[in-house]
């Protein structure tokens, strides 16, 4: 609707200084809108892309690192029976941040546990992997956090420009029907460009579902 009020404005001016500040300011605010539009698409996309990296690494981290963690563990129980528990893997689906605490609650008690571990067929270089892996787990979660803010601050940013937008347009329709109060034709296709009184059209929202992946993921004992 600004969009087309303003392509008509422009085809139509009004030399009043009012005129011409009303239209600076509407394309100014489509300007700002157009900004914001694409912010919330990057940041969209920011967020599925993130989510689409944390269920690659949380199905890698599963299958290999932590499943060679939990059977050395289960050969160190032999002499350390509670390691059974914890480093057991459990097959329901836990969201990403639990994953993450539990990831890292492990991968610390292996690292106290190393020399046992390795004893029992731990190598060394898994620890360090899973530290690695766990690093780049945090940075897409990071990754997502700021991609979210992104795209639901430029959605509430957009929700107030569009209400001036709708402010300014009434103000230039004050002034249209009085300027073609006397020529039917170009107040139709004003109104016809400019919808004021059309229907509110319903605000689409993005939702961005993180379904969590079949595979089971790990839950050490408390």
């Amino acid at each position: 609707m600004g969009a087309r009020a303003l392509e008509f404005s422009r085809a139509h001016p009004d030399e009043s200084a009012g005129y011409t500040t009303a239209l600076k300011e509407l394309a100014e605010l489509l300007e700002r809108s157009e900004r914001l539009a694409i912010q919330q698409r990057q940041g969209v996309s920011e967020v599925r892309a993130a989510s689409a990296r944390k269920r690659e690494l949380r199905r890698a981290i599963r299958q290999r690192e932590l499943v060679h963690i939990a059977r050395a563990a289960q050969r160190a129980a032999k002499e350390v029976p509670e390691l059974t528990q914890k480093f057991a893997l459990a097959r329901e689906p836990i969201p990403y941040l639990t994953f993450r605490s539990l990831a890292r609650t492990v991968a610390a008690e292996a690292e106290q546990r190393r020399e046992l571990l390795v004893k029992h067929g731990l190598v060394d270089r898994v620890l360090d992997s899973l530290a690695q892996s766990m690093d780049q787990f945090d940075q897409a979660v990071g990754r997502g956090a700021e991609g979210r803010r992104m795209h639901v601050g430029a959605g509430v940013e957009l929700d107030v420009v569009a209400d001036e937008v709708v402010q300014i347009v009434k103000v230039i329709d004050g002034l249209n029907r009085f300027r073609f109060a006397q020529d039917p034709d170009l107040f139709a296709a004003w109104r016809s460009a400019s919808n004021v009184v059309g229907p509110p059209r319903p605000t689409e929202k993005t939702t961005i579902p993180e379904t969590p992946s079949p595979g089971g993921e790990i839950k050490p004992a408390a």
